[in-house]
């Protein structure tokens, strides 16, 4: 049985692939900042917009898999190509519309198909493929850390496209920045890819082993709790601090969110760094034990203690360091239990959970606001949610599956 030689470099993965997951996650981080100018624009309920997104977290989810899969079969190049498209189609379409349907097949299905074929997931594959095993999950917490920076890089930048031109004209001008993704995509290219031949596992196969898995199951249910949290925060928290206005008038609600949410991405590419560095040493499901126990400690203070600019802040650079460090962890277990042949694909399932809890977090957060005027029943959920999560990763074996040879 022998490895494919890498047909990239370490140092091209890692530049390319942090530029494709810098573009397709920062600009998406900042849709939060679009809620509000849109739905009054529009004269729509926050249930509206949530809902967008939240189809879009969810088919994100749904089309993870699938395009794992065919970039595992075919390489992942031409599905980058595709995603950047969809994705710049999306948000094009996002500002030309004032239809709900129209804005929900723009926001949600166009970006949430380009997010599945441009983000982790794929960039993983080729990481696992181009880098060693000793320091794949390194690539992949600077991969992440990539993408923190993004979000760091692009909430200022949306908020001043919206500032300056309004909300419609900031998605057009998100549009054509989305659109390099697809010349990124040619650096990413693996020169005579051929699907990896080790062992006689087929795609079925690769899936029923790992569903049947309780680790997979475990890190499934893990990433659940993650997605609704963050996407929770990345959509609602700008919302929240504008309705909490009313009560601490110390507080600019737009410039307190905006800077809130750029600490996020700051502070997450350290968090990522240091969960790739940290993951190399420590047990991984300890440490992800650890982030989501600690983020349902950061709620709590949050909620708990008086609100201010200052703790804005604060709960933000806690949140930043804790927001995608799940990420290069979650994905190193994956391969290290059942090897990369199928990674991209597999690293789609779990992520799947993923979206599932990003569309609750996402809808029920707008749901519930419109149903009772406040989000802390949700808020509560997020924390019981971190709680939970914290203690199913507890028992995950991260030791290698052992498969007999008719296996």
């Amino acid at each position: 049985m022998t490895q494919r030689a890498p047909s990239l470099s370490m140092l091209q993965v890692l530049i390319f692939g942090s530029l494709m997951v810098t573009l397709s996650m920062g600009i998406r981080h900042g849709f939060g900042l679009f809620n509000m100018p849109i739905t009054s624009a529009n004269g729509w309920g926050r249930e509206t917009f949530a809902l967008a997104i939240a189809l879009q977290n969810l088919i994100w989810g749904f089309a993870q898999p699938v395009a794992g899969a065919l970039a595992d079969r075919y390489g992942p190049f031409k599905i980058m190509i595709l995603g950047g498209f969809l994705y710049a189609v999306g948000l094009i379409g996002m500002a030309l519309t004032n239809d709900p349907l129209l804005f929900h097949v723009a926001g949600g299905l166009s970006i949430g198909i380009g997010l599945a074929a441009t983000t982790y997931s794929v960039v993983y594959g080729i990481i696992g493929r181009n880098v060693s095993p000793q320091k794949r999950v390194w690539a992949m917490g600077v991969t992440a850390a990539a993408g923190s920076f993004g979000q760091f890089l692009m909430m200022p930048l949306e908020q001043g496209l919206i500032t300056n031109f309004g909300a419609n004209e900031a998605l057009i001008y998100l549009g054509l920045m989305a659109s390099l993704m697809i010349p990124i995509a040619f650096f990413l290219r693996e020169s005579g890819f051929a699907p990896n031949q080790a062992g006689d596992q087929t795609i079925r196969q690769a899936l029923n082993e790992a569903i049947g898995n309780r680790n997979f199951r475990f890190l499934m249910m893990g990433y659940f709790v993650c997605g609704f949290q963050v996407i929770f925060i990345s959509v609602h928290l700008a919302p929240y601090l504008k309705d909490m206005s009313a009560i601490y008038p110390g507080i600019n609600g737009a410039t307190v969110a905006t800077t809130a949410l750029a600490l996020i991405g700051l502070f997450n590419v350290i968090g990522t760094y240091y969960a790739g560095v940290l993951g190399a040493r420590f047990p991984k499901r300890f440490l992800l034990s650890g982030i989501y126990f600690t983020r349902s400690l950061a709620i709590a203070l949050f909620l708990l203690l008086p609100l201010s600019s200052m703790s804005t802040y604060v709960f933000a650079a806690v949140m930043g360091v804790l927001w995608l460090s799940t990420i290069p962890l979650t994905n190193a277990i994956v391969a290290q239990i059942f090897g990369v042949k199928y990674l991209t694909m597999l690293s789609g399932v779990v992520f799947f959970s993923h979206q599932l809890g990003s569309f609750c977090g996402a809808y029920f957060g707008g749901y519930l606001y419109d149903l009772t005027g406040s989000y802390q029943i949700v808020w509560g959920i997020a924390m019981a949610l971190g709680v939970f999560a914290g203690l199913i990763n507890l028992p995950i074996r991260e030791e290698p599956l052992q498969r007999t040879a008719s296996a």
